[in-house]
């Protein structure tokens, strides 16, 4: 993640509008092999303005009063609209998709170990239902502190729970996982793991940039270097090829490049199914690319949706239809560690935090796009995914916020996963040590949780997801082996 792509980020306009919203999350009955679980459903008053919240933080307001149903002092979050350019006319009407209402929020099951998640599929499968397992994996470099990471694969791989892993500049960790998903394959069993891997030599990126070049010609160089720079041992049948990171709205020219990055895209997205690779395309940064007023709706005036770009629109049907060799990356950070989907319940947080769903969750725009345009929904990889650069919550917060994280993302069964930075090195802050200490509370998570998901599809409703409810259950048990935090409260 890009140190000044933070500053840009943080120092944003906003443009404040009242939004009203309802969430009401149902939670159905706990599939077989699985506890009681404790659930609790709440309705919510309408939330205030961003402008509304700066007001009262500034008069010492200490946030909204908890929600009714919540453990004492829970703060829900708050939100509302954030927009980087000026409205602009719309010059065509944008395709209208018609789609029926939003689908229920997933179900959260915690049920003792070990899961019989395949009993649990079956089950939720003859309801017409499904089940979707924790998707918040790590992030690898070339060195760092990893300890506990061999338990960690194993255990969630002999649990059949899908692993998350991006590694950049060190084939080694993904050649460990791949053999392992070898090992699965030699015994009848396939566990989906998900493995992405880039390198970060710089005069690969250096080729897109090159304007000389047309975007077709840069994506034939880049995507040579990028192949042939592979470690050997790796096969292209278990992971994805990410070629660029981070690339801004402006070039280094500072023209817009959206056009560019979507006929790049899509180019190298040609060659490597041609060639039977898996290409994981753009990995934008948090908070990019534009989306337009979303998720509200103007009928007049919008900002840029840079989805809608007509070059990005033509990569993303191309993604959509070739979902099992085509991604888009992403990246979503909260960008503070107060909390995971911002306003949080700091009254005065500086610089101002930028609420839900602009960063995290932000990939609904996305989805959002391809309805309405009648795209199939791509495949999308968060290939960079947390709190800030340099810093991660203590154990016990991140994990609350990885668990409401991880019921978002179960909502969408094209999200494959979710990489926490950073387990690599070196790097600020010592961020490998902070994150080395989620490796045993995650595999205890994951390998403890699961959703109850309607696999239909609905229109997006990011507001579902938000104030965020409790979404780390534990188990009605005195004798439960493994201790889970409840959720967060303040004093």
């Amino acid at each position: 993640m890009k140190l000044s792509d933070l500053f840009t980020l943080l120092n944003r306009h906003e443009r404040p509008s009242t939004i009203l919203v309802f969430l009401s999350v149902a939670l159905m009955s706990a599939i077989a092999g699985c506890t009681t679980l404790t659930t609790m459903t709440t309705a919510f008053q309408p939330l205030p303005t961003v402008a509304s919240l700066v007001a009262d933080a500034a008069g010492g307001n200490e946030g909204p009063p908890a929600i009714a149903g919540t453990p004492a002092g829970y703060i829900p979050a708050a939100f509302g609209s954030v927009h980087d350019t000026m409205p602009i006319p719309l010059e065509t009407p944008v395709a209208v998709a018609t789609l029926g209402p939003p689908l229920p929020a997933p179900t959260i099951v915690v049920a003792a170990q070990p899961v019989d998640f395949e009993a649990a599929r079956a089950t939720a499968q003859a309801q017409g239902l499904d089940i979707a397992f924790v998707k918040i994996g790590f992030h690898r470099g070339p060195s760092g502190n990893a300890n506990g990471w061999g338990n960690y694969v194993r255990r969630l791989n002999d649990a059949g729970v899908p692993v998350f892993v991006k590694s950049v500049d060190n084939g080694g960790v993904i050649w460990e996982v791949q053999e392992i998903m070898m090992e699965n394959e030699a015994e009848g069993r396939y566990v989906p793991h998900v493995l992405v891997y880039r390198s970060t030599d710089k005069g690969f990126e250096d080729i897109y940039y090159d304007l000389s070049l047309t975007p077709e010609e840069a994506a034939e160089l880049s995507w040579q270097a990028n192949r042939d720079a592979l470690p050997k041992e790796l096969d292209k049948k278990y992971f994805w090829l990410e070629t660029l990171n981070e690339p801004g709205r402006d070039g280094f020219d500072g023209n817009l490049q959206i056009e560019r990055l979507g006929r790049f895209s899509l180019a190298t997205a040609k060659l490597a199914v041609a060639e039977g690779y898996k290409y994981a395309a753009l990995a934008f940064s948090t908070g990019v690319p534009e989306v337009g007023d979303w998720p509200t709706a103007s009928t007049t005036l919008v900002n840029p949706n840079d989805w809608e770009d007509p070059a990005m629109l033509e990569f993303l049907r191309y993604a959509g239809e070739h979902r099992d060799q085509v991604a888009v990356a992403l990246h979503e950070y909260s960008l503070t560690i107060d909390c995971i989907a911002p306003p949080c319940v700091f009254p005065t947080p500086d610089p101002p935090h930028i609420p839900y769903p602009y960063l995290v969750g932000r990939l609904q725009a996305l989805f959002d796009t391809a309805d309405r345009h009648g795209i199939p929904r791509p495949t999308v990889l968060i290939t960079e995914w947390g709190w800030e650069y340099g810093a991660v919550p203590e154990p016990e917060e991140a994990l609350e916020d990885i668990a409401w994280a991880s019921w978002l993302y179960a909502a969408y069964p094209e999200v494959l996963g979710a990489a926490i930075w950073y387990l690599g090195g070196p790097w600020c802050c010592d961020i490998d040590d902070q994150t080395q200490r989620l490796i045993e509370p995650l595999t205890n998570f994951a390998a403890s949780h699961y959703y109850i998901i309607d696999p239909g599809i609905g229109r997006i409703d990011p507001f579902l997801f938000s104030p965020n409810p409790p979404t780390l259950l534990e188990l009605n048990r005195e004798d439960w082996a493994t201790p889970f935090p409840r959720p967060r409260s303040m004093p």
